[in-house]
């Protein structure tokens, strides 16, 4: 949203082709909407909390995703990936999300101009910067030692991962393209260029990712017209810098005992407390303790930097906007890219990080208590977040997508 709306603004033509579920909000911002499937529940269905759980499960969350939400739906993701393309004469460029499974295969059929972009580091399975997998975290620690010990490791990780995606090698087999390489690796890059949408602080460029790629630092998409209750600015103003507890976009779906244990752990410390919901089923039936609010909603980007302190889910959204904020983090992370984003932080020495297991009551409590009294970690925190806003993602990417587009005759995407 934030690189097709700078891009919109500098001339450009953006159509954002992705599921049904987000054309409303694509629209409201002023972009095109193309649709994609799979189609996806609505977010507040008990089928869309089903599907989070499945998908953020620490064990079998990444097979989840591949084998029974991706590939099954294959050739109708190829299908409208094609046909949005295609539509009105044809597009100069395509942008693609890691996600987009059949991005290289409509590259490859129509001869669009492509750039591929990475949103986590965890997605480049660098062998000099290993990446922390859900289902074995301490593992990391090992192949970070050396190359040598993590490139086998990571070959056999790939060749697990090789069934999950037969599916698109298989379609490709039908339109008469070669096999690629690994589409969950290497084969979900681009030729032309690669973008890294993250922080070069967050993670550095190593020997082996692509030669075309360039880190851009995160693109922030800050609604401009975002509905603020007047209520939460009243609560922001009443008193102390409260903390923050949120679960990102997602997992309020599927939120389990998390905010009950947050306002626990809040009344122990004797802090305010600001809690962002996502949906009124979240809310505990008794009322809540005098200096904690909660709220459905909230932009990150007015509300981080007004915490003492940010609790999270470690989803990259939210962990670049928490960077940005300048404030110490507690990262609760799930699966997928969530613990490597959270050891990330850690490294930094901007957050402490629990498991979803281990976040009871006296643990939160605990951690709370060690990082609001660490002065040194709100010191860093607060260095973090001046180098993350320095950087200026989403022109970066604009930059590079435009220099790709300069070898274009139109002027649309």
């Amino acid at each position: 949203m934030a690189i097709a709306l700078e891009l919109q603004r500098r001339g450009h033509r953006c159509v954002i082709a992705t599921s049904s579920i987000y054309r409303e909000k694509v629209e409201a911002a002023g972009l095109e909407f193309f649709n994609v499937r799979p189609d996806l529940p609505e977010p507040d269905s008990a089928e869309a909390a089903e599907m989070i759980r499945r998908v953020s499960d620490t064990w079998s969350g990444p097979e989840y995703l591949f084998r029974e939400l991706l590939t099954p739906k294959i050739r109708e993701t190829y299908e409208d990936t094609l046909a949005a393309v295609e539509a009105d004469g044809g597009a100069d460029l395509l942008v693609s999300h890691q996600v987009a499974l059949t991005a290289p295969i409509v590259a490859a059929i129509t001869g669009v101009k492509w750039i591929s972009c990475v949103l986590f580091p965890i997605s480049f399975a660098s062998v000099y910067d290993p990446p922390t997998p859900p289902q074995f975290p301490s593992i990391r620690s090992l192949v970070a030692l050396h190359p040598l010990i993590a490139k086998p490791l990571m070959e056999i990780g790939k060749w697990s991962m090789e069934s999950w995606v037969e599916p698109i090698q298989e379609l490709r087999r039908e339109l008469g393209l070669a096999r690629s390489a690994h589409p969950i690796f290497e084969g979900q890059h681009s030729p032309t260029r690669v973008l890294a949408l993250f922080s070069k602080h967050f993670a550095r460029m190593q020997p082996d990712f692509p030669a075309n790629t360039v880190i851009t630092g995160f693109p922030f998409y800050d609604e401009p017209n975002a509905e603020v209750q007047p209520e939460l600015m009243q609560f922001l103003d009443g008193g102390e810098p409260p903390i923050l507890f949120t679960l990102g976009s997602s997992l309020v779906w599927s939120a389990g005992d998390f905010y009950r244990v947050s306002i626990e752990a809040a009344k122990r410390l004797g802090k305010r407390a600001l809690l962002l919901i996502g949906d009124n089923r979240n809310l505990p039936q008794e009322k809540l303790p005098e200096g904690i609010a909660a709220f459905d909603y909230a932009p990150h980007n007015l509300v981080m930097p007004r915490c003492s302190a940010i609790v999270h889910q470690g989803g990259i959204g939210t962990t670049a906007q928490a960077l940005r904020s300048g404030r110490p983090m507690l990262i609760v992370p799930h699966g997928q890219d969530q613990p490597d984003n959270a050891r990330r932080c850690v490294e930094l020495d901007v957050a402490l990080t629990l498991t979803p297991a281990s976040y009871t009551a006296a643990r939160v409590t605990a951690e709370l208590s060690q990082m609001i009294d660490n002065s040194e970690m709100q010191m860093c925190a607060s260095g973090v977040g001046e180098q993350v806003r320095a950087e200026h993602g989403t022109m970066t990417a604009c930059r590079e997508i435009e220099r790709v587009l300069a070898e274009c005759v139109n002027n649309s995407v």
